[in-house]
């Protein structure tokens, strides 16, 4: 019999007042939700999002953290690849992001913030080259 663990984040929860619009905001903006990363064929590509592995932070922040808004009890953070380039296709969208560069470091990786269309912070992460 094998051990019970935990193996990953299974999904991300959260209210919207017009989720299928937020949901195809991220599909169109940042590849992200149901049917994206998928391999072809894959029978449950409408409901799932296969993001490609990686490392991940947990961590949950002091209640009076200033590292993201007040009145939200939670920040989205996505690992990204050429965030430059990311940003830059942001911006044409009419994404603005954020960069400050305390954010950055050699051992953490860079980082941009966004925010989504119901005002949810949004960090992008570009973790170091290993």
């Amino acid at each position: 019999m094998s051990e019970g663990r935990v193996l990953g984040m299974g999904g991300l929860f959260f209210r919207s007042s017009d989720p299928d619009a937020l949901a195809a905001w991220y599909k169109e903006h940042l590849g992200v939700g149901p049917g994206c990363g998928v391999a072809d064929g894959h029978p449950a590509a409408d409901w799932f999002w296969f993001p490609e592995a990686g490392a991940m932070v947990f961590q949950p922040f002091k209640a009076d953290s200033d590292y993201f808004a007040a009145d939200k009890a939670f920040m989205i953070n996505l690992r990204v690849s050429g965030l430059d380039a990311l940003v830059v296709r942001l911006a044409d969208r009419g994404i603005a992001a954020e960069r400050r560069d305390e954010w950055d470091s050699p051992e953490t990786g860079r980082f941009a913030r966004i925010h989504d269309p119901d005002g949810n912070a949004i960090e992008l992460w570009e973790p170091p080259a290993a």
